[in-house]
């Protein structure tokens, strides 16, 4: 269920959605009777440096059903490499406007990763917004044992008896897609969508920069200022990768529609 056109960056393609249109096509994938779950990815700069390195990252984002433009960068490279994306599409931002949706459809939402402490935060500051919203579970495994076949059977035992419409998983980038990948695929949700720190986030652990800055695209320079020590490799030498990875897109763009112009000449 891809029906609108995909700009690709790197190995990543991310869907021409606007916020308003990307609700939309979840609705209407609620209301279909399609049994299969709806899988939803955020990607930013980060999503696209590793993508470029882990096949098994790269694959699952072709073939999910729609990957936003998380960053901000994303918007700008899609801008250079000739192609358009209307908005950015934030994870958080996305996954707020699903759980109005939720409330305002009578839908369901389970949390499963997160800080210890981060699902019941978030819960408890969705519910503020959203008094309607019905949550239905949360999980949140010990670090590292995500994927421990008793763990795995625990969680998706537990899910199963909750049956969400909406399962958030957010275990951070690419654990939660090698999650989803791997057990999703039959539990009995709707939609699915990896997350990364966002119930970190709505719990208040992490504060998000003004608007004014996530608007001119430089939130990975107020995270930065917060958290040099964690955070310098993956913003400093992962934004250079990234740039270098879409000026090498460009350049072969430039390259492929060379001869096509000179033949009109």
């Amino acid at each position: 269920m891809q029906e609108q056109s995909r700009v690709q960056i790197g190995v990543v393609p991310i869907d021409v959605v606007s916020m308003e249109q990307a609700v939309e096509r979840v609705g209407r994938y609620l209301d279909s009777p399609s049994n299969h779950p709806f899988v939803i990815s955020g990607a930013n700069a980060h999503f696209v440096n590793v993508a470029q390195k882990d096949q098994h990252l790269a694959s699952f984002l072709s073939s999910s059903n729609l990957n936003v433009a998380d960053g901000m960068s994303l918007v700008l490279a899609a801008r250079f490499l000739r192609s358009n994306l209307p908005e950015r599409v934030t994870g958080i931002d996305l996954m707020i406007e699903l759980c109005g949706l939720a409330e305002r459809t009578g839908r369901t939402v389970y949390f499963f990763g997160g800080m210890e402490g981060a699902a019941y935060g978030a819960a408890k500051a969705l519910k503020v917004r959203f008094p309607s919203l019905k949550i239905v579970g949360s999980d949140r495994p010990p670090m590292g044992t995500e994927f421990d076949p008793a763990r795995v059977a625990e969680v998706r035992e537990r899910i199963t008896a909750a049956r969400p419409d909406f399962l958030f998983v957010c275990l951070g980038v690419p654990r939660q897609e090698r999650w989803i990948a791997e057990f999703a695929a039959d539990l009995p949700v709707k939609v699915v969508m990896g997350n990364g720190a966002a119930l970190d986030v709505l719990a208040g652990f992490f504060t998000r920069p003004p608007q004014w800055i996530q608007k001119i695209g430089m939130e990975w320079f107020y995270r930065l200022c917060i958290e040099p020590q964690r955070l310098w490799k993956r913003y400093l030498l992962g934004n250079l990768q990234y740039a270098q990875t879409v000026l090498l897109q460009a350049a072969e763009l430039r390259i492929h529609s060379t001869p096509a112009s000179a033949a009109t000449r």
